[in-house]
């Protein structure tokens, strides 16, 4: 099934608990930057390695390090984005709740790297018994001596906490995520200043996702360079993916980037196929707010090449004909799902989740949700369509943080591509009304029942 990094120890007995950890080979890469590296030169073999951030942006990772403020005097903070709350994503929790101490002594060689002695796990609230693991696993590391006070001799100090967030959507985005750890309501700031350099207490601050800070110990205990190899161009490493859905064997994966998604769906070491065998209708690649792509551009690309598990491949055409990893939340559907009660429940989830301080998103999440339920209920207008996309495109690039571009996408993407459900749902309101909810027919039929207007 391909190289495993971050989970190449997850089914041994025990390997939750700090000995069993510490036999396998864990905090090697702690000793390793500690006694004989200097903090830049972690630094470089993170740029090296060409890690992106796992959270959904893609951001490579050693360049963002290299962006925090050295030069102030003033503390620095790396702070652990444990907020996995993208609804098809649930990657991050597997990792903390089997292999919690991956995470920490990531977050100890990361600190070390960006001269932190203060760093900080957040993590979402719905997440408390893996909370109290992560506790748990801190207290560990404090007793062995990879926490407190001259870790190894070094005279370097680090101080690690877990934070628990009360479940809010928004505290993903980094900057709604240190206003809600300094004690206030989790509202995104305006960008700049940036975190890196005004971020945590307005002192330093990188702020990464739990599966990239997980990567950095075998990169600093194999080198960038050979992390580098893995992968495939610009889309270096393994990534894990949430996969669910109508699919024969859903679970978390972690695949080297470059595999291809007729692999990764229909190979029995992975996906296993459609489940019950039903026709695939659509696919969300990188969890709910990205496009979803129709089942004519899921393996293949607009031009007819392979689509690839990778960043660039995935996106290859656009949002007219591409979609992203993001995430990695792979949601597959099959031919019985109602893209458009799927879509209003994703902007349902937006529309609750909306921090109101933008007034695009603030009152065009609302809108959206409205106007979906009232085509999904069998009482929508023909003009409704136009409006939904009138209304996600007055959301995209108008709101500070990127939940407005979150919740427009999904939106487009469903009108872009199955455009005919929608119109068959306003066109035939009595065949929606007399169902307790909508099981979509074949989609081909649903296309020749709105060319025709035939029931």
């Amino acid at each position: 099934m391909g190289m495993k990094i971050l989970l190449e120890h997850a089914n041994v007995p025990g390997i939750k608990t700090y000995e069993v950890y510490r036999q396998n080979g864990g905090y090697r890469s702690v000793e390793k930057a500690i006694k004989s590296m200097t903090p830049d030169e972690v630094v470089e073999q993170v740029k090296a390695s060409g890690l992106r951030g796992r959270g959904g942006a893609g951001f490579p990772t050693g360049l963002k390090w290299s962006f925090i403020d050295k030069k102030s005097g003033k503390p620095r903070h790396l702070v652990c984005n444990a907020d996995e709350s993208e609804p098809g994503t649930f990657k991050d929790r597997y990792l903390m709740e089997y292999i919690p101490h991956l995470l920490i002594e990531g977050m100890i060689t990361s600190s070390y790297a960006l001269g932190c002695n203060l760093s900080y796990i957040y993590i979402r609230g719905e997440y408390m018994w893996v909370f109290r693991i992560l506790e748990k696993a801190i207290k560990e590391a404090y007793a062995a001596g990879w926490l407190g006070k001259n870790i190894l001799g070094s005279g370097y100090d680090l101080d690690l906490h877990v934070h628990c967030g009360a479940g809010a959507y928004i505290c993903g985005e980094e900057t709604a995520l240190i206003e809600s750890l300094e004690g206030k309501r989790g509202n995104p700031r305006i960008k700049p200043p940036f975190p890196a350099v005004s971020g945590l207490w307005s002192n330093p601050t990188v702020v990464n996702n739990v599966e990239s800070i997980s990567a950095v110990p075998w990169i600093v205990n194999n080198t960038g360079e050979e992390y580098a190899k893995i992968g495939i161009g610009r889309s270096t490493g393994t990534k894990l993916i949430s996969a669910s859905g109508h699919i024969k064997n859903p679970g978390v994966y972690e695949i080297e980037l470059g595999l291809s998604v007729d692999e990764f769906m229909n190979s029995d070491q992975y996906l296993g196929g459609m489940m019950d065998d039903r026709p695939l209708k659509a696919l969300v690649p990188g969890g709910s707010s990205v496009p979803i792509l129709p089942a004519n551009l899921i393996f293949k690309n607009a031009e007819g090449g392979d689509r690839l598990m990778s960043y660039e491949s995935l996106s290859e055409g656009g949002f007219q004909s591409g979609s992203m990893l993001g995430s990695g939340g792979f949601i597959v559907y099959n031919d019985t799902t109602c893209i458009v009660r799927n879509t209003w429940n994703f902007s349902r989830f937006y529309h609750h989740e909306s921090c109101g301080q933008c007034s695009p998103c603030r009152e065009g999440t609302g809108w959206m949700e409205k106007v979906l339920h009232r085509i999904e209920t069998g009482y929508g207008r023909e003009e409704d369509i136009e409006l939904l996309w009138d209304i996600q495109r007055k959301i995209e690039g108008n709101t500070i943080c990127p939940l407005g571009d979150a919740a427009a996408w999904p939106v487009a993407a469903a009108i872009r591509h199955f455009r005919e459900e929608f119109e068959y749902h306003v066109r035939f309101p009595e065949k929606i009304k007399n169902r307790d909810h909508f099981v979509a027919e074949p989609f081909e039929k649903v296309r020749h029942l709105v060319a025709k207007q035939e029931i």
